[in-house]
């Protein structure tokens, strides 16, 4: 990850005013051309994939820091505001069903941008695909429930995606930007920000992962009834101990959300028998394979792991401190420097964008309260 940044965003229901909303739109589109204009498309890009930055930016607009909404809402304004023939990008997606319509979106506003057949295609898999891992290899305990990409006429893109934890009715945001992305399945987020890390989570995206996404991959492309033979080693009778016990014992800590070593109950075989005749070449392509969900991929995982000893990295990729470090050094110190150059970019946006004085004032002051004191 290139920088992480902190983000406490409880559940709030309700939808933002129709007044607040429309200052937004017309807020969101006056600093997104002063941004295109002063630093280019590039910049405004890593901006929007920057959580701090994206927060400040939601705050400035109007929204309360605090609340899940922040990422609907802006994101919602956002698309409202872009012209793509005008501004030369385009946001699609969104939450909940309209989220579903992102394809559709994309191939429409192709043809506004004459794109090319395979630059379209590439960008409907990286939108499927940075909703497959944050659904699936990365398994936290968060349900996405929003997902917007941009993306412009070279098919440079961004997405941001947030999921829901049900129980604490907390979210987690994740912000993926093309630039940084070498593989899907190695490490491929700009951030994930949320406000609790987890004691257990399973990360196949890890490096650390890269042993049990092997293995994971020799036993879908190896026989399915020796697949079928280790998973029932693994399965154990009701009247045996498991060894989520023992491990609770030995860490003196209770698990948190996501159990560490629970082996699923209800394996797609279909899809596995999908990938075994497909035989994919690497981690990506498998994950790819539409069937494959969080309990095939936890099952691969858990089977390489205690039957083939290749671990996964059980660690929460979250990161809940802040971007450019903390007042008290920790986890490191304030990067004074990079915080400036957030700042400095935001508050350029608002000085030079074409809305009323009043609205200017009022979003300076707003900019200016969540500087450190």
């Amino acid at each position: 990850m290139e920088r992480t940044g902190f983000a406490d965003l409880p559940l709030h229901p309700g939808r933002a005013p129709k007044w607040l909303f429309e200052r937004m739109v017309k807020f969101s589109r006056a600093i997104c051309e002063v941004l295109l204009y002063e630093y280019g498309e590039d910049e405004l890009f890593r901006r929007l994939s920057d959580p701090f930055w994206f927060q400040a930016f939601s705050c400035v607009l109007g929204f309360d820091w605090h609340s899940s909404g922040c990422t609907t809402v802006t994101c919602g304004a956002l698309k409202e505001a872009v012209d793509p023939e005008l501004h030369g990008f385009a946001v699609v997606g969104g939450k909940g069903k309209t989220s579903l319509k992102t394809l559709d979106e994309i191939e429409e506003i192709a043809d506004v941008f004459s794109i090319s057949t395979d630059k379209v295609e590439r960008l409907k898999y990286s939108s499927k695909m940075a909703a497959k891992v944050d659904n699936t290899a990365v398994q936290d305990g968060h349900q996405l429930y929003h997902h917007v990409m941009f993306f412009s006429e070279n098919g440079k893109w961004g997405v941001i995606q947030q999921g829901m934890d049900t129980s604490s009715k907390y979210a987690r945001r994740y912000h993926w930007r093309s630039d940084n992305i070498k593989s899907f399945v190695t490490e491929p987020h700009n951030a994930i920000v949320g406000n609790v890390r987890y004691e257990r989570v399973l990360d196949m995206t890890s490096k650390k992962s890269e042993e049990a996404q092997r293995v994971s991959l020799d036993l879908v492309r190896d026989s399915i009834s020796s697949l079928k033979r280790d998973l029932a080693e693994l399965i154990r009778p009701s009247y045996q101990k498991s060894l989520d016990e023992w491990l609770d014992e030995e860490n003196k800590k209770p698990l948190k959300q996501v159990d560490f070593l629970r082996m699923p109950r209800s394996i797609n075989w279909s899809a596995i028998k999908k990938a075994y005749e497909f035989q994919p070449v690497n981690y990506e392509e498998f994950l790819s394979i539409r069937g494959i969900g969080p309990s095939t991929v936890r099952a691969l995982a858990l089977i390489s792991d205690l039957i083939y000893g290749a671990k996964p990295s059980w660690k929460d990729p979250v990161k809940y401190s802040f971007a450019v470090g903390g007042k008290d050094g920790v986890p490191f110190p304030v990067d004074r420097k990079a915080m400036d150059e957030s700042i400095d970019v935001l508050r350029i946006g608002v000085e030079e964008a074409k809305i009323g004085k009043d609205e200017k004032i009022k979003a300076l002051q707003r900019l200016k309260n969540i500087l450190p004191r």
